[in-house]
């Protein structure tokens, strides 16, 4: 074993679950209540749970997979078996990977937006993107330390964050007298189906983070039993958070005032009940919350990269970088989760970063159904669902962007068409070469 390879079964059923929420409540909460409302209006705290719901359905997919084929870079593993090593399998885990990539921009751009309510400063659309890059490149000298580091800090920072964000919660709604200012300040017109289903639709990347654990099998204990139990484990504990959140920042803000501070509204939130005392405290857990969060995914993101290498299903070049694939994946990841960082603000990332991420699932599951089933002994109808649900919300996501900005869809389907076209030529050329190879062989 290269001493950059994360050892066999080093990550503990505790430190899987800390792994796991800790990318979920660094994406979710601080990064997309406010964006949420945006779209779903007075109902975003339904948004949170149906958004769970559908998260569900899905990790039933992943857990069937899991439990009888755990492995590093489990997503590509699934699309593999149900597919084979063909330009659907390829694409869609580099969706997913890219999906990843995004959140990570995503959180790292929530860092700074909630760091700098620290301090009065008005020329924050520069300063946010710089504190993000640099939250990225910390996160990549720490997972170049290896995974004992990672899930020491993971551990850490879960009791911490989840411990201060239920404190927050608490405190909101006492201070507020349980009442929910969003509902009663919303106007009649409201937002609509589509609006609603559109939040559901950000919402479920509050969620995503379970596939964090699918995709670091190989490194958890007994996975054939832990992983399943750690992503129902997570899951659960996110929907609490979320839930508890999602009413106490309701219930000290109107609508309004937490659109107008969508991308600091826990922050924003904490204010009218406890001052500046309260938003510094809300500041210091979302930075510890979306710190250890990027943290994570950098991980499991790159673990995933070199696993897709190794099944020759994407190219690699190291450009003269010292190491093995696992240290250039790394710096392949960190490098264009910086660029998204500095260049796209938070709401373009979070749209990208859905509409990849349900793509990707409706394609697994599908697979799984067609041609897995059985293998894994899954039942069709919540597979069926699960295609279902992710395709209700992805239609009206896609339905609202295209009315307020069709930039983002063309860029989303500009880019995944230029994924699969890639790696249609790069799987010919290996193709080619193996054919070659064999000729070669038998002609000596």
């Amino acid at each position: 074993m290269t001493p950059e390879t994360y050892k066999e079964g080093s990550l503990s059923l505790a430190g899987t679950v800390a792994m796991g929420t800790g990318v979920m409540i660094g994406a979710g909460i601080f990064a997309l209540t406010g964006q949420v409302a945006q779209y779903s209006g007075p109902a975003f705290p339904l948004a949170f749970l149906l958004a769970a719901v559908i998260s569900g359905f899905s990790a039933y997919t992943y857990i069937k997979m899991s439990d009888k084929y755990p492995s590093s870079g489990g997503i590509a593993m699934i699309l593999q078996k149900a597919y084979g090593p063909t330009t659907v399998a390829a694409a869609s885990a580099l969706l997913m990977t890219m999906s990843m990539i995004i959140n990570e921009s995503l959180v790292a751009r929530t860092f700074g937006a909630y760091s700098l309510q620290l301090f009065d400063i008005e020329n924050t659309d520069t300063l946010v993107p710089v504190l993000a890059v640099g939250l990225i490149a910390v996160a990549f000298l720490v997972n170049i330390a290896g995974n004992r580091i990672i899930g020491g800090v993971s551990k850490i920072a879960a009791v911490l964050k989840v411990g201060g964000i239920l404190i927050f919660s608490g405190a909101a709604l006492w201070a507020s007298g349980f009442s929910f200012e969003a509902a009663s300040s919303a106007t009649e017109d409201g937002t609509g189906p589509a609006g609603f289903l559109a939040g559901v639709a950000l919402a479920v990347l509050a969620f995503k983070g379970f596939t964090t654990i699918t995709n670091s099998g190989a490194e958890v204990r007994n996975p054939g039993r832990n992983v399943g139990r750690a992503i129902m484990w997570s899951l659960a504990i996110c929907l609490v958070v979320y839930m508890s959140v999602a009413f106490a920042v309701g219930s000290s803000l109107t609508l309004e005032e937490i659109v107008a501070a969508k991308d600091f509204s826990l922050a924003e939130a904490s204010r009218p009940a406890f001052g500046d005392l309260g938003v510094g405290f809300t500041v210091i857990i979302a930075i510890i919350a979306t710190a250890s969060g990027l943290l994570a995914s950098v991980f499991a993101v790159s673990r995933m990269l070199a696993m897709l290498t190794d099944m020759k299903l994407i190219p690699h070049r190291h450009f003269g970088m010292p190491g093995g694939i696992q240290k250039h994946m790394l710096v392949y990841t960190v490098v264009i989760a910086a660029i998204l960082a500095a260049f796209f603000d938070l709401g373009r990332i979070a749209s990208l970063g859905a509409i990849y991420y349900l793509v990707m699932d409706i394609i697994i599951h599908f697979g799984v159904l067609r041609h897995l089933r059985a293998d894994v002994g899954a039942r069709a109808w919540i597979l069926v669902s699960a295609i279902l649900f992710d395709a209700a919300a992805l239609g009206a996501f896609i339905f609202i962007k295209a009315t307020s900005d069709p930039a983002i869809i063309l860029i989303a389907i500009g880019s995944m068409t230029a994924i699969f076209a890639l790696e249609a030529l790069y799987l010919g050329k290996v193709r080619n070469k193996e054919v070659s190879g064999h000729e070669s062989s038998h002609a000596h």
